[in-house]
């Protein structure tokens, strides 16, 4: 089992996958990798719509791309849930639960770019408090750099979160040496590729799966899966 945590693959949504034929084509490509399953994370912003209207689109989106899915062979399989961008007392949301990976009490939040207060990590152990959920924490490689990381990793370690590392962070030569660090030190939890399209920000998690398994071990994929499948 290999599980691509963080897509935008749904059709028409978002700045992701424009039409079904395109996220088709994205799911293939997984498939190619040997990604065994997809979790579409359309963005979602509170200040652009409320959570009813999030969720009426990305379900009719859902809805059409597994009838399609049904015409091919071979795809992995679909999870759905959100990426949600993360705004001030979020933890008192009551339909924040809405946006977690359906059947799981985790979310994807995207953060702000750094550094963070005091009250950004307040917010996120409060939602663990208040609601009962997971904060996961979105593409880590792009808050911290290897000379300037903030102390968002130490951070981070001290709460109740998951953290979900892009392909990226692992296949660019400047980063990979401290995105294998980092997950040598069980601070990455998840993976994802953070795809939109199948050119400029394609399906490419097979890539770092490889590095992962050749610099550290069949052993860091066993542990990957087995957070994978603890929120799956």
């Amino acid at each position: 089992m290999i599980i691509d945590f963080h897509t935008h693959i749904l059709p028409g949504i978002d700045d992701g996958s424009a039409d079904l034929a395109q996220s088709v084509a994205m799911l293939r490509m997984e498939a190619e990798q040997g990604i065994t399953h997809v979790v579409a994370t359309p963005h979602f912003y509170a200040g652009h719509h409320t959570p009813e209207v999030f969720l009426q689109n990305r379900d009719a989106a859902e809805a059409a791309l597994r009838q399609e899915m049904a015409k091919h062979s071979g795809l992995p399989q679909l999870h759905v849930g959100a990426e949600v961008s993360f705004f001030r007392g979020m933890s008192d949301s009551q339909q924040l639960e809405q946006l977690a990976i359906r059947g799981s009490s985790c979310i994807l939040i995207e953060m702000p770019l750094p550094p963070w207060s005091d009250a950004h990590y307040r917010e996120l152990e409060a939602i663990r408090e208040k609601r009962g959920l997971t904060p996961i924490i979105a593409h880590i490689d792009r808050y911290i750099a290897p000379f300037r990381t903030h102390g968002i990793p130490a951070r981070l370690a001290q709460l109740p979160v998951l953290v979900q590392a892009n392909a990226g962070f692992f296949r660019e030569w400047p980063t990979a040496s401290m995105a294998l660090r980092l997950l040598r030190r069980g601070q990455i939890h998840l993976l994802g590729s953070d795809c939109h399209n199948t050119d400029s920000r394609k399906p490419d998690l097979g890539a770092a799966v490889q590095i992962i398994r050749r610099k550290l071990g069949p052993e860091a994929i066993e542990r990957l899966n087995a957070w994978g499948e603890s929120v799956l």
